[in-house]
């Protein structure tokens, strides 16, 4: 028990390392640039050694890599646990898809500078780990498949829906229209970002006007 206990607090610290090392990256990354940025400064903003990067990753890049698949992955969460709530309250599938709208916001208004750094990579097709973020982005992508298909099997949405395409569409339309808001729109609310993306599914994805 007692050396079960001491992995687990081993872990919790490496845990949290790492966590503070993703947030030091990203803040960097997006202030100046991936090639800008060295290992001296991610551990510096972190508050660590630098050999403590290297005991927690090979390289920058894996670092930047690993970023890349822990914050999709809170993303992809995030979109998950709203899609599940929404079916446990009895909601439709449009209920969900709002549902996941908001949970994508808060993701950003929580992540500003990973939401910035994630969206500028996707459009870069020479990094390292381009085969990594197309992999993490398809399982973003893929939680709001899910209840597309879901709302075609039910009848809720039309059969001629581009399941994978509008997917897609529907998780861009988030990403920038947050970064928007929080670029050039900041005296916005995030419930009044909401809404405006909320009376645009209703009217495009359902098919009907937002009351």
């Amino acid at each position: 028990m007692e050396s079960s206990s001491a992995t687990s607090g081993g872990s919790t610290r490496r845990e949290a390392t790492r966590q503070k090392l993703y947030e030091a990256a990203v803040t960097l990354i997006a202030e100046q640039g991936f090639s800008a940025t060295t290992v001296d400064e991610i551990a510096e903003r972190a508050g660590v050694a630098k050999g403590t990067v290297y005991y927690n990753f090979a390289s920058k890049s894996v670092l930047f890599e690993e970023l890349l698949r822990h914050g999709v992955g809170l993303l992809t969460a995030s979109l998950r646990e709203a899609a599940e709530r929404t079916a446990r309250d009895g909601g439709t599938k449009v209920d969900a898809l709002d549902a996941m709208i908001r949970a994508g916001l808060v993701f950003i208004e929580r992540y500003p500078a990973f939401t910035q750094l994630y969206v500028a990579e996707l459009w870069r097709t020479n990094r390292a780990w381009q085969s990594t973020l197309m992999v993490v982005r398809q399982q973003a992508v893929a939680v709001v498949e899910d209840v597309l298909r879901a709302g075609v099997a039910g009848g809720e949405f039309s059969d001629e829906i581009d399941v994978p395409l509008t997917a897609s569409a529907l998780v861009g339309m988030v990403l920038v229209a947050a970064l928007d808001w929080q670029s050039f729109q900041p005296e916005r609310s995030l419930d009044d970002v909401h809404a405006a993306l909320s009376r645009l599914l209703q009217g495009r994805v359902s098919g009907r006007s937002a009351g």
